[in-house]
Parts: structure tokens; C-alpha cells; sequence
């Protein structure tokens, strides 16, 4: 079965690449500032839905990271 990455050009796979590195920091930083948050969150009003509420947006990064290490392994294959 044929990765769907392999339908890709060189360039475009560039391109995607740049575009998942980018959106893996944002997303990293907004789960980061939403741990701070919560930590205050839960020091102040004790523990509630905000507390809980980066353990479900964390694993969409590990996805991500994912995605950009199987578009790495594509563009080396290529090379």
C-alpha cells in the first residue's frame, strides 16, 4: 500500500513540512500557556474543567510530530 505522502512532490512536501513545524510550535505554546493557566486555575478556584483541559489538546502535537517525522523520512527517501 503507497503512502498518500508519496503522491507529493519534492517542493510540496517542503512546504508541508514548513507548515507542520509551524503549526506544532503554535500548538505547543498554546498547550504550554494553557498549563500555566490551569495550574493558576486550580491554586485559586480549585480544580475544575479548565484543569483537565490541555490533557485533551496535548496528544494533537504528538500526532503532529508524528506527521512531520513520517514527511521527513519521505523527503530523505527521495534523496
Amino acid at each position: 500500500m503507497a503512502s498518500t505522502l508519496s503522491t507529493y512532490t519534492q517542493e510540496e512536501l517542503i512546504k508541508k513540512l514548513k507548515t507542520q513545524k509551524t503549526i506544532l510550535f503554535i500548538q505547543v505554546f498554546v498547550v504550554v500557556l494553557m498549563i500555566v493557566f490551569a495550574v493558576f486555575s486550580s491554586i485559586e478556584n480549585g480544580i475544575s474543567f479548565q484543569t483537565f483541559l490541555p490533557l485533551f489538546f496535548a496528544p494533537m502535537g504528538f500526532v503532529m510530530f508524528y506527521e512531520m517525522k513520517k514527511i521527513k523520512k519521505e523527503l530523505t527517501s527521495r534523496k
